[in-house]
């Protein structure tokens, strides 16, 4: 009679060692990685029986015996947004080659749902985390800190920043140079469009950088100029851009936009509104997720590198995990690029 579903009985550690010829101890060290204990005769021998037999280890008992689990809890705020999808996969790379395994959640946004989904994570026994937070729970993400707990926090960083291992990307420097040569374009008013900037560190880094290049070389307050819409109204970007043309009617107006997911709203806005995109109305602001070129004439965009921002939170949470690292807390700042396309032009 064949066994139900045709399974086959894995192959156990102890087959591998008996017909390796070696102990149990010597094939652990093996699949441990601890070469140095071992002759090249023997590693080879082990190697090619393990290749023979199929041989896969059951990471679950590893974990327990080793008492980690060979886990990762990631923690972004929007799954939906492509910077958040490049984020995971510059932390998954490392996770891969390390022979870890990535647990993701969505907070939505959501602070609750954070710190929800935090917990969640740290049930599922993960070995430390990686959070790209709302900005709303410092306290709560310290206090795991102060526990014990390995975590580093990918792009968003603490209202005091230094607090906490963070890797981010350099914001208010890059939107300083881009409000300034939006000046030297002979722009006569500039914008700052966002879907709210909240406690979003970067956002308010961006905003900061926009304000004080607004008032040092345009002479104008940035908080006049703060444009916010829903992204759930479709038509609330559209009413905004009515209002900044309406208000500086006759000049040349340029919108800054906060990120690529507001850049994407707003160039659809500007569609919906017939507005021409180039000389008499610029566009510009964070993200080059591959379109902004091909959209007519070009988008001027400051690209960041949302990648590396991944590989580098999860290079540092390994080392945190491993014991190593420096003594004090890192902050990270990867630098940007603004890419200048036909969307600003001089008049």
């Amino acid at each position: 009679m064949p066994s139900l579903g045709g399974r086959k009985k894995s192959v156990t550690i102890d087959q591998v060692a008996a017909q390796a010829g070696v102990s149990k101890t010597t094939v652990s060290r093996f699949l441990n990685g601890r070469y140095d204990a071992l002759s090249n005769e023997t590693r080879e021998r082990v190697e090619e029986v393990i290749e023979q037999l199929h041989y896969r280890p059951n990471r679950m008992a590893q974990s327990l015996k080793a008492r980690n689990s060979r886990l990762i809890g990631c923690l972004v705020s929007d799954i939906s947004s492509p910077f958040s999808a490049l984020i995971v996969k510059g932390i998954n790379s490392v996770c891969l080659t390390a022979g870890y395994q990535l647990l993701l959640v969505d907070s939505g946004d959501d602070p609750e749902r954070e710190r929800m989904g935090i917990r969640d994570l740290l049930e599922n026994q993960v070995d430390g985390l990686i959070v790209n937070t709302t900005g709303q729970n410092d306290e709560y993400l310290i206090s795991l800190h102060e526990r014990g707990v390995p975590l580093v926090l990918a792009d968003r960083c603490l209202s005091a920043p230094g607090l906490l291992d963070t890797v981010a990307t350099e914001s208010y420097h890059i939107t300083y140079q881009c409000v300034t040569y939006l000046k030297s374009l002979g722009y006569d008013q500039v914008a700052f469009f966002t879907q709210g900037n909240g406690h979003v560190a970067p956002r308010l880094l961006r905003y900061q950088g926009y304000y004080d290049a607004l008032r040092d070389h345009f002479g104008h307050d940035g908080g006049e100029r703060l444009y916010q819409f829903r992204l759930e109204d479709k038509n609330d970007c559209v009413r905004c851009l009515d209002t900044f043309r309406s208000k500086y009617s006759g000049q040349r107006l340029a919108a800054f936009a906060v990120n690529g997911v507001t850049m994407l709203n707003l160039l659809q806005g500007i569609q919906a509104a017939g507005i021409q995109i180039g000389a008499a109305f610029g566009v510009c602001g964070f993200d080059d997720w591959g379109w902004a070129d091909l959209i007519p004439p070009g988008i001027t965009t400051i690209t960041q590198d949302s990648w590396m921002v991944g590989r580098r939170s999860a290079e540092l949470l390994l080392e945190r995990i491993a014991g190593k690292g420096p003594e004090y807390q890192v902050y990270e700042e990867l630098p940007n690029r603004l890419e200048i396309r036909g969307s600003t032009v001089k008049g």
